[in-house]
C-alpha cells in the first residue's frame, strides 16, 4: 500500500520574501485625491489573521491601468496601481490610493469603480481574489457584481468612514467574503 505524504500549508513566515518597497502607498504622498482603505482580515471564527498579505490592483481615476496592455494611454504621474500591505497582529491593513474610475467590461459593458484584491495567508495554498466596490458609487450596472447572489454582494462593498473606506475580509464562515475563481 503506498504511503501518502502529509499536506502542508503556507506560513507562518509568509512575509519573508514578500516585502514591497512602496508598500501600501499606491499614489504619491502629496496626492490630494488620496483615500485610505482599511480593514481587518478575519478567519472563520472571526479571529484576526496576523500574518496575511493584502495586494491591490486597480485603475486610476480615469479608468486606465498602469500596464502596457491598456491601449487607452498613460496613467497619472506617480500612480502605480499596485499596493501591498501585511496585516498587523490584530489583522489590520491599510492601503493609501485613489478611487478608481469606470473601466471597460465584457461585451461593451462598463464596470463600476472597483479595486481587485488578492489575499495570501497561512492555511491558503493559493491566493484568494475578491473585489472592493464603494458604497457611494452606483454599482447597479456592473456585470461582475451582478453575477454575485444579491444576498452576498454586501461582502464586496466598502463602507465610508471618517478615515476613508472600511473593507473587512472574512476568509470563511458566516459572512465570508465572496472570492472569485480566476
Amino acid at each position: 500500500m503506498p504511503e501518502t505524504t502529509p499536506s502542508q500549508t503556507v506560513g507562518p513566515y509568509l512575509s519573508i520574501g514578500l516585502p514591497w518597497p512602496d508598500g501600501p502607498e499606491v499614489v504619491p504622498a502629496d496626492e490630494p485625491a488620496a483615500i485610505r482603505i482599511h480593514g481587518r482580515v478575519l478567519d472563520g471564527a472571526g479571529d484576526p489573521v496576523p500574518d496575511a498579505m493584502i495586494e491591490t490592483w486597480q485603475a486610476d481615476a480615469d479608468g486606465r491601468f498602469d500596464h502596457p496592455d491598456d491601449p487607452r494611454g498613460a496613467v497619472a504621474s506617480g500612480f502605480r496601481g499596485f499596493g501591498r500591505c501585511p496585516t498587523d497582529p490584530d489583522g489590520n491593513y491599510e492601503i493609501r490610493t485613489i478611487k478608481p474610475g469606470l473601466v471597460p467590461g465584457p461585451a461593451g459593458s462598463t464596470q463600476a469603480p472597483h479595486i481587485d484584491v488578492s489575499v495570501l495567508a497561512r492555511g491558503l495554498l493559493h491566493r484568494v481574489v475578491t473585489r472592493i466596490y464603494f458604497e457611494d458609487d452606483d454599482t447597479s450596472q456592473d456585470p461582475v457584481l451582478a453575477s454575485v447572489p444579491e444576498s452576498r454582494r454586501s461582502t464586496l462593498i466598502a463602507t465610508k468612514t471618517d478615515e476613508g473606506y472600511r473593507f473587512d475580509v472574512r476568509l470563511q464562515g458566516a459572512g465570508e467574503t465572496v472570492f472569485f475563481d480566476v
